[in-house]
């Protein structure tokens, strides 16, 4: 059930140690949050180390391949001359034996000089087309190299562009946490870090040390669902930042009248050690929104 707290035995030697108890908690907390950072940004370093390692083995891939394709044509182009070579002296052998003989021989041997012409053009034309498709592949290869080596420069500059953001991130986080403020709530119990703004809650949400929800509630006829609770909207004054609502938990129904905005409004659950603490950030007509903050921690009360 919901329990409610008193605030009236609580005395000045508490508060002042509730205060110091909520502040030692920031360096605990912060450099939790800096080690998961850090943690964050060597698995990222390594997981970037993996691809420039496997984009410098591409490279060198690349490379041999260039080099085989170089090799392989200058045989290739050996041996085509060397055929062209052959054809050449067969011709011009043909041609003159032609040259020397008369009637129906002349014929047939330039009928024959013309066929090894034409096989001589042929081969040519096979030659150049070779020559074209080995320097085809070896532009494709010698681009995908360059390719290569463009990405490596790419993952070069994204690791150093990794380190400056988690550099940035860290300090925003210190300089965020360091602004958040703590206070008593609604029941005199020591509340924990209070966020004002989205900005905030999203440095609370990072420490992880407890769930939050975040909502918006009009005004309607029956509570509405936020985390583990129901919160029914009964009255706002957005002059004065104030508001009234019904809590539902537990089966119970608790009004907490005329609060105000960052101000902890705590209660207790049976299977929490510690309160829930329902925070608004923003009164408008008919309308608040804020977030709920619960315990992880979920037990049973003695």
């Amino acid at each position: 059930m919901i329990s409610p707290l008193g605030s009236s035995g609580s005395s000045s030697s508490s508060a002042d140690s509730g205060s110091s108890s909520g502040s030692g908690l920031k360096i605990p907390i912060l450099f939790g949050a800096v080690l998961a950072l850090i943690g964050a940004t060597v698995y990222l370093f390594y997981q970037i180390s993996d691809v420039r390692s496997d984009l410098a083995q591409t490279r060198e891939a690349l490379l041999t391949e260039i080099s085989k394709i170089h090799e392989t044509s200058a045989v290739t182009t050996q041996t085509s001359t060397r055929r062209v070579d052959t054809l050449k002296k067969e011709m011009d052998a043909a041609r003159q034996q032609a040259s020397l003989l008369a009637g129906q021989a002349k014929v047939d041997a330039t009928k024959h000089a013309d066929e090894l012409a034409a096989r001589l053009e042929q081969e040519q034309a096979e030659q150049a087309k070779k020559v074209n498709e080995v320097s085809t592949e070896a532009m494709a290869a010698k681009d995908s190299a360059n390719a290569a080596n463009t990405k490596i420069g790419e993952v070069s500059t994204d690791v150093g562009n990794v380190k400056t953001d988690v550099a940035s991130t860290k300090s925003e986080l210190e300089k965020t946490i360091a602004d958040l403020k703590s206070t008593r709530g609604d029941l005199g119990v020591q509340s924990g870090l209070i966020a004002t703004n989205g900005k905030e809650l999203q440095a609370l949400k990072a420490l992880g040390e407890r769930n939050y929800t975040e909502f918006k509630i009009g005004r309607t006829k029956a509570p509405q669902k936020v985390g583990d609770i129901s919160v029914l909207l009964k009255k706002t004054d957005p002059k004065h930042n104030r508001y009234t609502i019904d809590v539902v938990a537990d089966d119970k129904t608790v009004e907490k009248k005329d609060k105000t905005i960052n101000e902890p409004v705590q209660f207790l659950l049976t299977k929490a050690t510690q309160p829930y603490e329902l925070v608004v950030n923003d009164v408008k007509k008919d309308l608040i929104s804020g977030y709920l903050s619960a315990p992880k921690v979920q037990q049973k009360r003695n």
